[in-house]
């Protein structure tokens, strides 16, 4: 198939366009930025350079290439700026729609995230309503988690991925990145709430899946939500930080997801099924020496 990809060079867009490639489509890879050309050329695809913001640059993109399958994994997030990301999911969204719309895209496969969900006390499925209640500043997220999600279902195939927490390579979890400078400075606490993980190569992996599932939301995540209490002090301990302290309770939204749809309707399953192996993989490989 011919297929768009927005987002080519963030965390999961390079590991998913050699993976796209090596299936035989034909991959185009959109970046705002000129210096990424050659990054996207090196996977095999051909960059497509637009701002996502400019709707009329996006519509004549997608008049060019014509393609049939639109992956949107657009962020904002290496500076942990909250309305960027929502302006993205937002704003962007709705130009990757109708320019998908004005050209006739087929299908589109789009990143949204596990941890939006309402509070409850168990890991929650797809049917658990988004936290629409959510006070700021959580509520910047879950609005734009909320249009985003509206949007894509506009198009008449269409599936959202509802990731887990990323780590691994270039994620903030990596040995020195955002949350790993956090920890050893000591500004984290270990709390009750539940995380669910996602390494960035499963994710990239379901996403290439996508392509065959069927219509709406579904969570990707590994098989063991876990307390901050348990995976904070193992995650500490394999960057070389501080034991964390611990802080009763919960964060608003920390209850985990589960990926029992995913495994029993479509059959994936996470090449790093629990957390625990997998920050012990990924903290012990060579992507994690500091340059």
């Amino acid at each position: 198939m011919k297929i768009f990809v927005a987002g080519a060079t963030g965390v999961i867009g390079r590991l998913l366009l050699p993976i796209l490639v090596k299936e035989g489509h034909e991959v185009f890879g959109m970046t705002h930025n000129k210096a990424s050309k050659s990054i996207i050329q090196g996977m095999g695809a051909t960059p497509v350079v637009v701002n996502v913001f400019d709707q009329d640059a996006v519509i004549a993109a997608f008049r060019k290439v014509r393609p049939e399958v639109v992956i949107h994994q657009l962020t904002s997030l290496r500076n942990y700026n909250l309305e960027d990301n929502a302006r993205i999911r937002t704003v962007g969204t709705r130009n990757l729609v109708d320019a998908s719309q004005a050209v006739g895209v087929r299908r589109m496969i789009a990143q949204s995230i596990s941890w939006a969900y309402e509070p409850g006390n168990y890991p929650a499925t797809e049917e658990v309503s988004l936290d629409l209640k959510a006070p700021e500043p959580r509520k910047t997220t879950i609005d734009g988690v909320v249009a985003l999600e509206k949007t894509v279902s506009e198009m008449k195939e269409y599936v959202i991925l509802r990731y887990g927490m990323l780590y691994g390579p270039s994620t903030w979890y990596e040995q020195y990145g955002m949350v790993a400078e956090k920890v050893r400075n000591q500004e984290m606490k270990a709390t009750h709430g539940i995380m669910s993980f996602l390494h960035v190569e499963d994710a990239a992996r379901a996403t290439s899946a996508a392509l065959e599932w069927p219509n709406g939301p579904v969570n990707i995540v590994d098989d063991e939500p876990v307390p901050g209490t348990v995976w904070l002090p193992v995650y500490a301990s394999l960057i070389g930080a501080p034991e964390p302290n611990v802080q009763a309770g919960s964060i608003r939204g920390e209850r985990g997801a589960s990926n029992a749809k995913v495994r029993r309707d479509y059959g994936w399953e996470p090449i790093f099924p629990n957390w625990s192996d997998g920050f012990k993989g990924s903290l012990g490989s060579s992507n994690y020496i500091k340059k």
